[in-house]
């Protein structure tokens, strides 16, 4: 008979993870100070029509004109602005950790969950993950406001796939990256030293609220989402699952709607 001892599974998992450490209360500061920073620029700084504003109020008529004509007045203007907000995301939760953890903290990035480890054991939970979401995700795809809110980049009845729709994804994924590094990664592992396992939860707050403004499903879900993940990330000290985990059910959303509006397999 299956029997599931969710106790068992917990001290496992706390064995895994470092005991608290009271000397890196510092760190632990400068990561979630760095955190706070890096959401608040993005943002500002990754809306395109902050900048556009900023600009006029900077009196750069010229420029403003330029970015404008570059985000709205022309013909890919969609693409430019989905291109712009995933570029920002990649700068400021990727790039800026980065540059934080090799030359401030020095220390190695696969501290960050940066390593990959080829381990079916490491991959087969988030396998099962996938395969549980896909009736749900086949059920939520069929309420207005995931047909409104999806795919993020919006395919018109008469155009194809490709290329703009394929160039989206490949930064679509790339921003995926980016997010699991600085939640799963840079926030999680930077702070396990001092919080242990409960880290997971530090991590889970400010996950759940820049969901803040979606459907309310996947607001809620990004809560269970961001203990689960930080679970796996805490016990595969990998970030690259999550990543694949994410992405996966990112597409399968992106392409679900797209079958439902009868995009997907137009000639």
């Amino acid at each position: 008979m299956f029997k599931f001892d969710l106790t068992q599974k917990f001290h496992n998992i706390l064995k895994l993870v470092p005991q608290p450490r009271k000397k890196s209360g510092f760190k632990v500061a400068l990561i979630c100070t760095a955190v706070a920073l890096i959401l608040t620029l993005n943002r500002y700084l990754g809306d395109y029509r902050f900048i556009l504003s900023l600009l006029h109020n900077m009196e750069l008529y010229e420029l403003n004109a330029i970015f404008s004509s570059f985000m709205l007045d022309h013909h890919n203007a969609q693409l430019h602005q989905l291109l712009y907000w995933a570029a920002s995301i990649i700068l400021f939760y990727f790039i800026s950790p980065i540059l934080l953890i090799v030359f401030i903290l020095k220390e190695r990035l696969t501290e960050y969950g940066f390593a990959i480890h080829f381990s079916w054991d490491s991959y087969r939970p988030y396998l099962h993950m996938l395969i549980i979401m896909v009736p749900i995700i086949g059920y939520f795809s069929g309420t207005q406001s995931f047909l409104a809110g999806y795919p993020f980049y919006s395919v018109e009845r008469t155009e194809q796939l490709y290329p703009n729709f394929i160039i989206w994804q490949f930064f679509y994924f790339l921003q995926f990256i980016a997010l699991e590094f600085l939640f799963r990664g840079f926030l999680l592992h930077g702070t396990k030293g001092k919080f242990g396992f409960y880290a997971i939860f530090v991590m889970m707050i400010p996950y759940c609220m820049i969901h803040f403004g979606k459907p309310l499903a996947e607001t809620i879900g990004a809560i269970v989402a961001g203990i689960v993940l930080g679970i796996m990330s805490l016990k595969t000290r990998s970030i690259w699952p999550g990543v694949m985990l994410h992405y996966g059910i990112a597409i399968m959303m992106d392409l679900s709607v797209l079958y439902r509006k009868g995009m997907l397999l137009q000639g």
